[in-house]
């Protein structure tokens, strides 16, 4: 029987790169990604089913009453969820799955499921997070303000992840993570081990 798989969330303000870190994790080391479900509009070169799955607000609300997420919230003024089944059949199967959420939708990640890994994406300074957003052009100069906004409110929430990773190079950046999530495999398998062996041994001292 395959051992459970880990849930690897993964945060961070926006413009600090954390879609494009994502996609090289996935790409390079094979992990499973969990693609979230939105009420947001898809941006020029976006797919539906394969960036997200664009939903309307009607179509998200039923879902939410079908219980087929694992976590939603609202990030200025759009819904992001984490479909259910998907993550949970993938972590049956050994695999380990990147969850790519907001900080309000990590923080109920982390109740439900406390030894999910928490690692939150920052750029090297405020400076150069705006200047990503700006540079990035999809959005104008009041929404980039909306979000620079935004990373204030999620900044107060760093302290709960349980790893803080600075993208100033990508590549470096990519095996950081990739370096961490084995260190934490490692640890967790570990202690399935140790938990077993207990159980075992205590079953025998009782026999006797």
């Amino acid at each position: 029987m395959a051992k459970q798989g880990l849930l690897i969330v993964i945060s961070g303000f926006s413009g600090a790169g954390k879609g494009t870190i994502v996609k090289q994790l996935v790409s390079q080391y094979g992990y499973s990604l969990s693609i979230s479900c939105t009420t947001r509009s898809p941006r020029e070169g976006e797919v539906d089913g394969k960036d997200y799955h664009f939903k309307t607000r009607e179509e998200f609300k039923r879902l939410i009453d079908y219980n087929g997420f694992i976590e939603y919230a609202q990030y200025v003024e759009n819904y992001y969820g984490t479909p259910r089944a998907f993550v949970e059949e993938e972590m049956a199967k050994g695999n380990h799955v990147i969850l790519e959420i907001e900080v309000q939708g990590a923080m109920n990640i982390k109740r439900q499921y406390p030894e999910a890994v928490l690692l939150f994406i920052t750029a090297p300074s405020a400076g150069e997070l705006k200047a990503r957003l700006e540079g990035r052009g999809s959005e104008d100069t009041k929404a980039v303000e909306k979000r620079m906004k935004q990373a204030i409110v999620e900044s107060n929430s760093m302290s709960t992840y349980d790893y803080i990773v600075v993208n100033d190079d990508l590549e470096t950046c990519v095996k950081h993570i990739h370096d961490i999530i084995d260190a934490e495999t490692s640890k967790s398998c570990h202690k399935v081990d140790f938990i077993e062996q207990i159980k075992q041994e205590l079953k025998e001292i009782g026999k006797e």
